[in-house]
């Protein structure tokens, strides 16, 4: 299989979904003749044109609020916006319009809208560019949120998103958009709510989803190396959110470890440790481990900015401590 960076896999999707839905229309702050903030839509306007590739002003309240409109009248429109901070702006459009309109209307409205945006830190954005919120809108029903973490993910996911009539947050990473990974040149789509085991284990299990999979994958590697056997599951989706391989997978290993790089006060990891309490309890021999960021804004310092992301050595310290291993 050919190996190609995940911005690239991307790419592929919405030209995939360009090409075969005439209904499909790319917006949001220069896409077009910049060709992205991250380069993914470079060469899309000159191939499609000013009518599916729309560079918009710096409103994201009103062109997101756009492609709710369009979404409810029968188009399928993808909406970039710049960073998931500048969501913010937009936050009463996609939590109280798009998550809600379907249910509203008793399903006579369908929404079926991408935004595509990109979450979490180490690239020395600062405070207010370096958040990761895809926690936030997995806890408001009605929007689907996706969170891959390699290139054949975000392609099969991306897949999957343009078939849905929901809202989905397509939360990319800003340092995943160069990692490369094999992407098999046949079609194939990966269901929402359906983690992914990428490596199996029998001493504990570390729950991950995008740029913290790679570093449980770090982790693990080195956790080999003391012998102990660590499982990773990448959840790939927050909403849906697939369970019970989680909780097969604790029952299995009797530990489990949550990496996550937003703030440990609302992570999402504190849903993900009351799941596996509520489910496994009686299977656990140690309490459920959280790793995330300390509860301070991202400072913009890189020394400082790389000390407050989540690491290996966090990981394995805690699991090696708290688990006696």
């Amino acid at each position: 299989m050919p190996e190609i960076m995940l911005r690239d896999a991307v790419a592929n999707g919405l030209r995939e979904a360009l090409d075969s839905d005439d209904r499909v229309f790319l917006m949001g702050e220069d896409i077009g003749a910049y060709g992205g903030a991250y380069a993914v839509t470079r060469g899309f306007l000159e191939e499609y044109g000013e009518d599916r590739i729309k560079d918009t002003p710096i409103s994201e309240s009103v062109f997101v609020g756009a492609g709710v409109g369009a979404a409810m009248i029968g188009l399928r429109p993808i909406v970039e916006v710049m960073t998931i901070n500048f969501t913010l702006v937009a936050i009463d459009q996609i939590v109280n319009h798009a998550a809600k309109l379907s249910y509203m209307s008793n399903g006579q409205l369908k929404i079926p809208l991408i935004i595509r945006t990109v979450t979490g830190g180490g690239g020395q954005l600062a405070a207010t560019h370096s958040q990761s919120f895809e926690n936030w809108y997995a806890s408001v029903p009605g929007l689907r949120v996706v969170v891959p973490s390699n290139p054949y993910d975000a392609l099969g996911l991306l897949r999957t998103s343009r078939k849905d009539n929901n809202p989905v947050i397509f939360a990319e990473h800003s340092l995943l958009y160069r990692v490369r990974g094999e992407v098999p040149e046949d079609y194939y789509e990966i269901p929402f709510g359906k983690a992914n085991i990428v490596k199996p284990g029998t001493d504990v299990t570390i729950i991950a989803y995008s740029g913290m999979v790679r570093v449980a994958e770090e982790t693990a590697k080195i956790l080999d190396e003391k012998n102990i056997s660590a499982e990773i599951i990448d959840l790939r989706t927050l909403s849906p959110l697939d369970m019970d391989t989680v909780v097969e997978s604790v029952r299995k290993t009797n530990r489990a470890a949550v990496i996550e790089e937003t703030w440990k006060t609302g992570g999402f990891s504190g849903t993900i440790a009351s799941e596996i309490q509520e489910a496994a309890f009686d299977d656990l021999d140690g309490p459920v481990l959280r790793i995330n960021a300390p509860d301070v804004p991202a400072p913009y310092a890189r020394n400082i900015e790389q000390a407050m992301i989540p690491s290996a050595d966090w990981l394995i310290d805690s699991i090696t401590y708290n688990f006696g291993l």
